[in-house]
């Protein structure tokens, strides 16, 4: 059981998942050079920890994370700090390329850069009641960069229509657009997060670490680039100790001993 200190996001990992919150809730968790800055930390850290199984993520209070922070993006409270690295679309980068499943615990509304962040995991589980949206051109803005993750999860008529109309979704229209796994009532949200998390840490880890970085390789390719890439990925996937004994134990009916290798 480990913590580390952060400023704007706590990081605390138990019994295989490392727990993300985004911790700045008198701003609804919007996002800025710190809090970026802190989650790629956080994520490099988790991905060095053999420990660590997954990821979830969520946001302190009432919110899951309101978008990008206008005040530090209008410069209202100055340039930031020269430690901080990295920007929203490393971070967005760094989801994508986990090698450890991301689970969103969406506890509240999550809009713009918020939005991005859930479309980046590979697990959304909503809370009854949250909202999803894309609301920047009301402010003159456009969701740029999220665009990129959104367009992967949602057809391309309702995508415009969110990001020209700055739509907010309740939870169940999210879930059908594909914006969320599952949808619960605020009372169930972590028994649904505990059960996927515990379905992750029952499986190989080294098996879940090559599947993602083989689906993170070929997310791109068309189809003649991408199958030999994967007979290659197939390959060295069969030859790790996890897919023998994963064999055998089928095999012999019996729960396989992962040893990670």
């Amino acid at each position: 059981m480990t913590a580390r200190a952060y400023t704007v996001v706590q990081a605390f990992s138990a019994g295989g998942v490392l727990r993300l919150t985004l911790n700045n809730p008198w701003r609804k968790n919007a996002i800025g050079p710190a809090m970026v800055s802190e989650l790629l930390d956080a994520l490099a850290a988790g991905a060095a920890d053999e420990s660590v199984r997954c990821v979830v993520l969520t946001g302190a209070g009432d919110a899951f994370c309101a978008g990008g922070d206008f005040a530090q993006i209008a410069g209202a409270e100055g340039a930031p700090p020269p430690e901080m690295k990295g920007d929203y679309a490393d971070l967005l980068l760094a989801f994508a390329n986990s090698s450890k499943p991301i689970v969103a615990r969406v506890n509240g509304h999550a809009l713009g850069g918020g939005l991005g962040l859930v479309a980046a995991s590979h697990f959304a589980i909503g809370a009854r009641g949250a909202k999803l949206g894309t609301p920047e051109i009301n402010v003159g803005l456009f969701p740029m960069m999220i665009m990129a993750v959104l367009q992967r999860l949602v057809s391309r008529r309702k995508l415009l229509e969110m990001m020209l109309l700055g739509q907010r979704l309740d939870a169940d229209e999210a879930a059908q657009c594909g914006l969320l796994n599952t949808v619960v009532d605020p009372s169930a949200l972590d028994a649904a997060v505990d059960e996927v998390t515990s379905a992750i840490a029952s499986k190989s880890p080294i098996a879940v670490r090559l599947g993602l970085e083989a689906f993170a390789a070929q997310d791109d390719l068309d189809l003649e680039s991408a199958l030999p890439l994967l007979r290659e990925r197939l390959a060295g996937c069969l030859a790790t100790d996890d897919a023998r004994e994963g064999l055998l134990a089928f095999l012999e009916k019996r729960k396989p001993r992962w040893s990670g290798r």
